[in-house]
Parts: structure tokens; sequence; C-alpha cells
């Protein structure tokens, strides 16, 4: 009865969550349509993502390699799964083959990791993968994602030297406390600018993953296209042991 009753929390949480990014997009003048929400899923059991995907909710993300390949195989296969945050190199092969609904990994911080996810892709014949660059807009050293500086350079790299990778834009992730967000927000926005005209490509065509449980209005507000949304709908994450990612 317990679970049962966490488990209705998360769908009415999830509803309340989807109403708040579309009202955050019109607010903004933007389409609602324009802007994805994943469902971010890390230390949650399996009932608890099937009872939110039974709700109609059908993008996730997880940040452990392990538990993504622990997940995904028990759970529908229409699920569009997105790996967030830093991803060892050694790790990509078995996230390739164990996850083959893998939609998007979030992201690339560096050219060796793009270049074994390219490796990847084409030696087990799936399609075109997309992918986003992570920049680390705050500057913490504790954090992934290639310095701002360096971010038109490395999207260079998975655009022209990647071709079993689709680089679909950047992403971050900001400080624990959101006290920077805004300058996140602004800072990745920019390099998004950088990048579209070095590669001639199309602002409103490349992705700006952007805003977490604390700040994916303001996100949205400041022109985010993907948020990732965790404890707001699924409850505080439990973390009964350390995982490698």
């Amino acid at each position: 009865m317990a679970a049962q009753a966490v488990e209705n929390v998360a769908v009415s949480a999830l509803r309340s969550v989807v109403l708040r990014v579309r009202q955050a997009a019109e607010r903004s003048g933007r389409n609602p349509g324009q802007v994805r929400l994943v469902a971010v899923s890390k230390t949650k059991p399996i009932s608890l993502i099937r009872q939110v995907y039974d709700a109609g909710h059908r993008r996730f993300g997880e940040n452990y390699v392990q538990e993504i390949l622990e997940k995904a195989p028990q759970l529908p296969e229409d699920i569009e799964w997105h790996f967030i945050g830093h991803l060892q190199s050694n790790k990509v092969k078995s996230l390739l083959a164990g996850v083959p609904n893998l939609a998007l990994v979030e992201g690339v911080d560096n050219e060796k990791l793009a270049n074994h996810l390219d490796r990847a892709v084409s030696n087990l014949g799936r399609n075109p993968l997309k992918v986003v660059v992570q920049v680390n807009t705050s500057g913490e050293e504790s954090k992934s994602g290639v310095d701002p500086s360096g971010c038109v350079e490395l999207a260079k790299h998975v655009k022209l030297q990647c071709p079993n990778l689709v680089l679909s834009g950047l992403m971050t992730i900001g400080m624990r406390d959101y006290t920077s967000t805004p300058e996140n927000f602004r800072m990745l926005s920019k390099c998004r600018t950088e990048v579209c005209k070095e590669l001639g490509m199309a602002e409103e065509n490349f992705e700006l993953s952007m805003g977490m449980s604390g700040d994916f209005e303001q996100a949205i507000e400041m022109g985010s296209t993907n948020v990732r949304v965790g404890s707001t709908i699924f409850g505080p994450r439990e973390y009964p042991k350390k995982q490698p990612n």
C-alpha cells in the first residue's frame, strides 16, 4: 500500500511538472512542443518508473551505466533513454550494446569519448547516435564538461570526425545550490551561438539541455529545449552505496 501511494504521488508530480513546463514555455512565447521533459530515475525502482511510463511518459534518464543496464531490459522498448553526465570510455561498448533504445548521450566532454562512441556505434551496426557536448559552465573542478573556451573545437570534432554520431546540441549541469543558474544558462546559450556560427548550423535546430528540478522553469524561459527533472517527480534520491559511472 505504501509503495502504491509513492507511485501515485510520482504520477501526480509528473503531471504537475508537465503543466509547469508548458506554462514556462508559453510565458516565454515558445511552443511547449519545443521543450522535452526527461524524467531522471536514478536510484529509483523499476516499479516506480513503470508507473510513470503507464501514465504516458516515454523519456527517462539515468546517470550510472550499471543501473541503466539493469533497468532498460526490464522496461518497454519504446522508452527513449538518455544517459546523463560523465561517461567513462571503457563503459561505452556495454552501454550501447545493452541499451538498444538509448536515444541520447548527455554528454560528450572530450574527443576520446567521442571517438569511442563513434567506433562502438559502427561496430554494433547501430543507427547514428545523438549526442550533446557537455560544457562546464560553472567552472567547478568537480564537474565534468569541456571548458567553454573549448566547446567549439570539441563540437567541431564530433560533427566532422565522428560520422556515426549526430551532434544535437550542448548541455550543462549547473551548481548544486542553483546560485549561478542565470550565468550558467547564458554561458551555454553563448556557446551555442559560437558553435552554430563556426559549423554553419541553425541555432533553432541545436539543442540546449539545461535545467533540473530546482530551475527547469527558468531554464525554459532562457531557451532550454531539454530539461532533466528527477527528485521533483520521483522524490528524494536514495543512495544505498556509491556506484561507479
